[in-house]
Parts: structure tokens; C-alpha cells; sequence
């Protein structure tokens, strides 16, 4: 699947206009901070601190590239039981198609059993979703500060995110995805 072959492979799917379709990813945040590149006087060494504490989460996003609406949640692990969480949750607020990566834990039958139709991206296709953008957005917020406690650094990521609501169908609707979900047929 490329760009131009997004619409076939949804309409392949059975997925059909008038769906609320979201693209899903999942991005582990942790104390191991990254290093982030700073400006300093020229011949003067720069000194990061950083933290070094092997305790992370995972943070699962929806985003719908129409409207902008992204929900989230965290979870203390990657695997089935976490995709069937985030699904069900999900297909409450209205979610009837995910399009996500071929990961193993999205392959489970207890995952395809929830009700809602899933859509894969084939290997190395992970630039092309949304998704990774929101998470380059976060990124830049919250990497490059230590904060002393898992807690603090959720908190602040929850807090970049909430910021990225206002700019979310700028970020994530991009030209062709939206021209595939419009351009999808009727019942």
C-alpha cells in the first residue's frame, strides 16, 4: 500500500463513507531522557543533566485526521490486553475503523473480536502515519528536562498533548488522507 493505493485498501476493507475512521500508534515514555541539542557560546563545553531510571509507560493515541480528535491513554504494557482496552474504549466514543502497524499484539484474535474493523500498514510505512508526527510534537515539548519522577513527565506530556489539540487537523490532515477518506464510497 502507498498513498495513492490508501483509498483502494480501505475500500478493500469494507470501510465506507460516513465511518469514523483514526490512525493508532503506540510510544513508550520513560525517564531515559534524551539529549536534545542546545545553543552555546562557541568554546564553551555544555553540561546536560539527565536521568538515568529504567521506568517507563506506554502511551496508545488515536487521532482522526478529519476533525482533529485525538484520545489517549496509558498502560503498563504492550500486548493484546492493551489493544483490546484502548478498541473497546475507543469504539464507545464512535471509532469504527483503526488503521495501525502490523504489529503482533494488533494481530490477536481477542484484538480483530472487539468490533472494529482494522486496517494495517505494511512494513516501514510508519513515516506516513499521523500519528508519528503528534509524537514528534511531544517529543519536542518534553524531551531534554529532567523531572525527577515517572509522574511529573506523564503530567507533562498529558499537558503537550492537551496543547496540540487547538493545531491537531493542521498536524495530522494531511492532503491525501483526507481526499482518501472523502473520496470513500457510500453504503
Amino acid at each position: 500500500m502507498e498513498k495513492r493505493g490508501f483509498r483502494e485498501a480501505l475500500t478493500a476493507q469494507g470501510v465506507h463513507a460516513g465511518q469514523r475512521v483514526v490512525f493508532v500508534d503506540e510510544l513508550r515514555v520513560g525517564l531515559i531522557g534524551q539529549v536534545r541539542r542546545r545553543w552555546t557560546v562557541r568554546g564553551v563545553r555544555l553540561c546536560q543533566r539527565v536521568e538515568r531510571s529504567y521506568k517507563w509507560r506506554y502511551l496508545q493515541v488515536a487521532v482522526d485526521p478529519l476533525s482533529g480528535e485525538i484520545w489517549w491513554r496509558w498502560s503498563e504494557r504492550l500486548g493484546k490486553e492493551a489493544a483490546v482496552a484502548a478498541l473497546s474504549e475507543w469504539r464507545a466514543l464512535g471509532v469504527a475503523v483503526v488503521v495501525w502497524d502490523n504489529a503482533g499484539s494488533h494481530r490477536a484474535r481477542a484484538v480483530r473480536e472487539v468490533g472494529v474493523e482494522l486496517v494495517y500498514l505494511p512494513a516501514y510505512w510508519s513515516e506516513l502515519n499521523p500519528v508519528e508526527r503528534v509524537f514528534c510534537a511531544v517529543r519536542r515539548c518534553v524531551e531534554g528536562v529532567v523531572y525527577g519522577s515517572l509522574e511529573a513527565k506523564l503530567a507533562a506530556v498529558a499537558g503537550a498533548l492537551e496543547g496540540l489539540r487547538e493545531g491537531m487537523v493542521r498536524l495530522v490532515g494531511w492532503d491525501w488522507i483526507r481526499e482518501a477518506l472523502e473520496g470513500l464510497p457510500c453504503d
